[in-house]
């Protein structure tokens, strides 16, 4: 089933440009057959001590994104995460401490909460830090984020992303 949603949003990525498939992603996979839910729930839970430099209100605001899988293409993906701000991703603060964003392979906006562990940085649901369908927070300033799904087979699809704050 996989094959088949990978196929799917391979085929919908010949239609339409990088920045906006990295954005669209979620909701093409969904589209092509619905993608897996998440286990945990929508809500957050209590939550934990803040992870060390960063904050809810780092991670709220309107972003382009664009996603890359080797290094050597990083420079011209952080121009064209500039770019996706002409249709930026916005992630807004949720109800309890969290922030919403979507998960890898759903369309449906969740709550997710900074989380910390073995000297790392995550953005997830309630569940021990580097959890599966957790994403690393590899680098952060106010105008850039660096993330990576933790799960080996949501980072092989989608890369890893960066998020170029929009003015």
């Amino acid at each position: 089933m996989r094959r088949q949603h990978v196929r799917c949003a391979q085929t919908k990525f010949r239609s339409i440009g990088s920045a906006a498939f990295a954005l669209t992603l979620p909701l093409i996979l969904a589209a092509c057959g619905g993608g897996e839910g998440p286990s945990s729930s929508a809500g957050v839970a209590a939550s934990a001590p803040a992870p060390t430099g960063i904050t809810r209100d780092i991670l709220v605001g309107r972003w382009g994104i664009a996603s890359f899988h080797t290094d050597k293409d990083r420079k011209r993906t952080e121009a064209e995460a500039r770019a996706g701000c002409k249709q930026p991703y916005t992630i807004t603060q949720g109800p309890g401490d969290g922030v919403m964003m979507h998960v890898a392979d759903d369309p449906k906006l969740y709550e997710l909460r900074l989380k910390s562990g073995g000297g790392k940085t995550y953005v997830g649901f309630e569940a021990p830090a580097g959890d599966p369908q957790d994403r690393e927070i590899l680098s952060h300033s106010r105008s850039m984020l660096v993330m990576r799904f933790v799960d080996p087979d949501a980072q092989r699809r989608y890369g890893t992303f960066i998020y170029s704050r929009c003015g």
